[in-house]
């Protein structure tokens, strides 16, 4: 994966995992937002380059069923204030072609849970397939999910589906800070 700063997303549309698996109380209200803060830096440079975001990510542990208390549906409004623009939702990630083709620059697009789709817990082919064929750059922010080998952290490069992949400035982050660890053990 190339490093984010040596990629400019002009006229790109990036299909970009983070995560955004945050508690919700039982009115369904965000009660930390840590995770969308973290994500800011990947997905403000992004739309400040001139691409597009589509975001995809899970909640909980719907095991392949629509759970409507998991639906990032819930957290778009959130999302959408953190982001600064306002963020469009597609409610079935695995058909949202259209809603991703017509995003323009600046402009995002927020997928419904990921887990609601048994295809990313099995990296289906054509679970994978259908989240490539949204965007042109594909970028992993998710740090808490990368160990994961899963449609959206790992099948989508494996495959060969995307021809550009890139690290998060908050993957980035986690790494240097592993690195600095290892290298120098407190």
């Amino acid at each position: 994966m190339a490093n984010i700063n040596d990629y400019n997303f002009a006229g790109k549309k990036a299909i970009v995992r983070v995560d955004f698996n945050v508690p919700l109380n039982e009115k369904g209200e965000i009660t930390d937002d840590t995770r969308i803060r973290g994500a800011l830096p990947t997905l403000k440079k992004i739309l400040a380059d001139g691409g597009s975001l589509i975001l995809m990510s899970h909640m909980g542990k719907p095991k392949g069923k629509v759970k409507p208390e998991l639906s990032l549906g819930q957290i778009v409004d959130a999302v959408s204030a953190a982001l600064g623009v306002k963020v469009a939702f597609a409610p079935d990630c695995a058909k949202a072609s259209e809603a991703a083709a017509a995003l323009k620059p600046g402009e995002a697009l927020l997928l419904e849970n990921l887990r609601f789709h048994k295809g990313e817990e099995k990296k289906t082919p054509e679970f994978m397939n259908a989240l490539a064929s949204y965007a042109d750059v594909y970028v992993n922010d998710a740090f808490g999910t990368a160990h994961r080998s899963h449609a959206s952290t790992a099948g989508i490069v494996e495959a060969g589906l995307v021809k550009t992949a890139v690290c998060g400035f908050l993957i980035e982050k986690e790494l240097t800070v592993m690195a600095d660890t290892l290298e120098h053990p407190a």
